[in-house]
């Protein structure tokens, strides 16, 4: 069971995918909205192209929103930003779609096939410096998603085949002569007026202001950023005087260089240039800042900036002054609506970093960068299964793009894949929470291949490696790099090493189903990890037997080690004991106790929505399934399979591949197939799947009403099973048909019924019980229940006591006729 990560993008306080909000009015662009609008209706691929800050995220952004009602899925926003490493772009595309990332297919496919049968608006912001790894993705989505269409922006074409670009040109700026109303005055003219009046109260340009407002949008080539830039100067002087120090500045610095793309060269000259009279506006202190604040990617807050930008004559007393003072002149952006945050533009974080690099102290800035994020990955590693765990992992999240920041400053460091491999070491734990999965082995996969092979850091390294490729579902890759941490790791007496690698050897055992070398894997593992009284190693150990138990059909002894583990936990950590509740409500709904199973599995529901586990959510919605089966509940079946397979559609395998759970899900499927009929279990199937997840969590908990089939589902096909219109027996992502799924068998319909005492111990193993135990119940051999077992299986066309359980659901009281052997009355 894998967690799929979502909470880190609710804590930027948007949905994943979701746009940013627009903080300021969007000015003009009519013609070029039409313009992309009619390229989006008959192309595929659209690239915004144009200089830096001359609009093209805006003109996206209002392009998508217009245009996402023609796809069903709508619109999914990608910013590409903050990215440094073009391998990373299937990663960052994935988490903005939502998937949980252990899928073993290689980022791009697993994307492509996730998007294989949906209706989609993919908008790629900021492709410019990833642009390998854009054209390798938007390729894949090209021949592999006929119904996705792509937008992207970027200051260069993608060069992929069937791109149609557009050149978004500056806004339009009047004559120096031109008459009418200011808001008739050009698009350049508007933008100044409103953003002058956001910062002078009552601001409009009157005709005496007009002359001076046109020159001065002309001087800037009418760009956005230029014109936002100088702006911000009429907080200190008038209009007049701007218009008059903006041409004196210009013909100062003159026409510098352009930036050796070739794009609107005049234009990207302009722009510098006003950069440039931004940054010798500042004061020395915020000179020193802007370029240090560009060692950040993404956004920061004030108490990282304090630790990353003072030194020298910048003291941490000075960061605060000299960020405000950014801030008042429009270099320095609040970041959404998190007050608390700062970002740059790219422009602005790039004129930065030239300012950085050429200043000689990027080495130590960009140190500090790395030792600060290693900070905070070493204080939730200490802290991962805390009480305060949510609130430690949802700071860390909101630092991903510094995270991967930091891993290339200190691969490129002074010490070089070291000092890399210990942070990626330390970010383990993170990794597992988020579900950055792919993201996390990427990294120790990149690390690897520079460390020496003697490194001291290599066994950790390794270690974190097999731990993601456990989660992720490669088991077998998984228990190599393991082993192997574990043998390094017993060479250089990394006691604790070695203990959580044989924790996680057991799980990916587990994983590669080899109970009897899990077992062994967990025995040595719980010897080491009691000796260090590591608790939490021990949680996890209790989770993976946990599992194990319960995979080997051991009720009893999966919800004492549930226990085990939950009371080792504190109050309020939720990762460990989402997971061990969740076994929990499985174990106890095999033992038959199906109201402490219902309770258990709502609270694992709870847990996992907060965290925003994919996977665990979709295993949470199938016990509740397996649960209403219990009830008869045959329609809440149908729309929970619904909107599990939603979830599952993100992932790559339903229930990561296990047999026993796949097994007792088709049981649960044909029951309630045979019961509300095909029809009718695929509208509420349908229904179930065009539930957001809120309301699917809503839903499963008793908190609303069960959803409905509307005609909108019954005709636009499924979350789950995108193309295939009400079948849920198709497998999602590989496009092939699932197995039919296998009916229950019922005792009116079987050749041979059952004896008496097949009866008996078939109803004691469905409950739970082991061979032995029931052995010792009936006070017969261990093996003559093992012959009865067997019996039973073969009259019921089954294999495993998942599949018994599930059956005994289905029959109705035991009847026995006039001392013939018995039959159950069919429900």
């Amino acid at each position: 069971m894998v967690n799929g990560g979502r909470v880190g993008l609710e804590l930027m306080q948007r949905r994943p995918g979701a746009p940013p909000a627009e903080v300021t009015g969007f000015v003009g662009r009519q013609r070029e909205l039409a313009t992309v609008a009619g390229l989006l209706r008959s192309a595929r691929l659209v690239t915004v192209t144009g200089p830096a800050g001359v609009g093209k995220t805006r003109l996206a952004l209002r392009a998508a929103a217009a245009q996402a009602g023609r796809f069903p899925q709508g619109a999914c926003f990608v910013d590409l930003a903050g990215l440094a490493d073009p391998d990373l772009v299937p990663h960052t595309v994935a988490a903005s779609l939502g998937l949980a990332q252990h899928d073993d297919r290689p980022g791009a496919q697993a994307v492509a096939g996730y998007l294989g049968g949906r209706r989609l608006l993919l908008v790629l912001d900021t492709c410019e410096h990833v642009l390998g790894g854009c054209g390798t993705l938007v390729g894949a989505v090209l021949r592999e998603a006929p119904g996705v269409t792509v937008l992207a922006t970027s200051r260069q074409p993608l060069d992929v085949p069937g791109e149609h670009c557009f050149a978004l040109p500056p806004l339009p700026v009047p004559g120096p002569s031109a008459t009418g109303t200011p808001s008739a005055g050009g698009d350049a003219v508007e933008l100044f007026e409103q953003r002058a009046a956001a910062l002078v109260p009552g601001f409009t340009v009157t005709p005496a202001r007009r002359d001076d407002v046109i020159a001065l949008c002309r001087r800037l080539d009418g760009i956005p950023l230029a014109i936002e830039l100088a702006v911000t100067q009429l907080r200190g002087t008038s209009l007049r005087a701007l218009a008059d120090r903006l041409e004196h500045r210009f013909l100062e610095l003159g026409r510098e260089p352009g930036d050796g793309r070739g794009h609107a060269r005049p234009h990207q000259q302009t722009l510098r240039a006003t950069t440039q009279w931004s940054h010798d506006l500042c004061t020395p202190a915020e000179q020193a800042l802007w370029a240090r604040l560009a060692a950040f990617a993404g956004s920061f807050s004030l108490e990282a900036a304090e630790e990353v930008c003072a030194g020298g004559p910048l003291d941490p007393g000075g960061i605060l002054p000299a960020l405000v003072g950014l801030v008042d002149k429009s270099v320095v952006l609040r970041a959404g609506a998190d007050a608390s945050r700062y970002r740059l533009l790219d422009t602005i974080r790039e004129f930065g970093a030239e300012r950085l690099a050429g200043s000689g102290e990027e080495a130590a800035v960009r140190a500090r960068h790395v030792a600060w994020l290693a900070r905070q990955a070493a204080d939730f590693a200490r802290h991962d299964k805390d009480g305060d765990q949510l609130e430690r992992f949802a700071a860390l999240r909101r630092e991903h793009a510094n995270i991967r920041a930091a891993l290339g400053y200190a691969l490129d460091g002074a010490a070089g894949a070291g000092g890399a491999a210990t942070l990626a070491a330390e970010l383990r734990p993170y990794w597992e929470v988020s579900g950055f999965l792919r993201e996390g082995r990427h990294w120790a996969g990149k690390i690897l291949g520079r460390l020496p092979a003697g490194s001291p850091a290599r066994a950790r390294l390794l270690l974190t490696r097999g731990v993601l490729g456990a989660f992720a579902g490669d088991a077998r890759e998984a228990a190599g790099d393991l082993s192997a941490a574990t043998a390094l790791a017993a060479e250089q007496g990394d006691a604790l090493g070695c203990a959580l690698g044989h924790a996680y050897l057991c799980l990916a055992y587990v994983f590669g189903g080899q109970p009897d070398a899990a077992r062994a894997a967990a025995a040595e593992a719980e010897a080491r990890l009691a000796a260090l009284g590591h608790d939490s190693g021990l949680v996890s150990l209790d989770i993976h037997l946990g599992y194990l138990h319960l995979l080997s059909g051991e009720a009893d002894q999966a919800i004492g080690r549930c226990e085990q583990g939950l009371g080792r936990l504190p109050a309020g950590e939720r990762w460990g004991r989402s997971y061990l509740t969740l076994i929990k409500a499985q174990a106890l709904l095999m033992r038959g106790e199906a109201a402490p199973s219902a309770t258990a599995a709502t609270e694992a529901l709870a847990l996992k929505h907060e965290l925003g586990d994919i996977v665990g959510l979709a295993y949470c919605l199938e016990s509740l399934a397996m649960l209403a089966l219990t009830e008869r509940q045959y329609e809440r079946i149908a729309w929970l399979h619904g909107a599990a397979d939603a979830l599952w559609e993100r992932t790559s395998k339903r229930f990561g591949g296990a047999q026993a759970f796949e097994d007792y899900h088709n049981l649960v499927v044909g029951a309630a197939r045979d019961q509300l009929g095909p029809d009718r279990y695929a509208e509420l199937f349908r229904a179930g799947g065009a539930l957001d997840l809120d309301a699917a969590v809503r839903l499963a908990s008793g908190q609303a009403a069960p959803p409905e089939p509307s005609a909108e589902a019954g005709t636009a096909g499924t979350a789950g099973n995108p193309g295939v219109p009400g079948d849920p027996g198709t497998a999602g992502e590989s496009g092939q048909a699932a197995p039919a799924p296998v009916r229950p068998p019922r005792a009116s319909r079987l050749g041979r019924p059952l004896t008496r005492r097949e009866r008996e111990v078939a109803e004691l193993a469905g409950s739970g019980l082991t061979s032995n135990e029931i052995a010792r119940r009936l006070v017969i051999t261990d093996r003559t229940v093992d012959t009865h077992i067997a019996g039973a299986y073969a009259k019921l066309g089954i294999s495993s006591r998942a599949q018994l359980a599930a059956w005994l659901a289905t029959q109705g009281e035991w009847e026995e006729p006039g001392g013939q052997p018995g039959r159950w009355r069919a429900p």
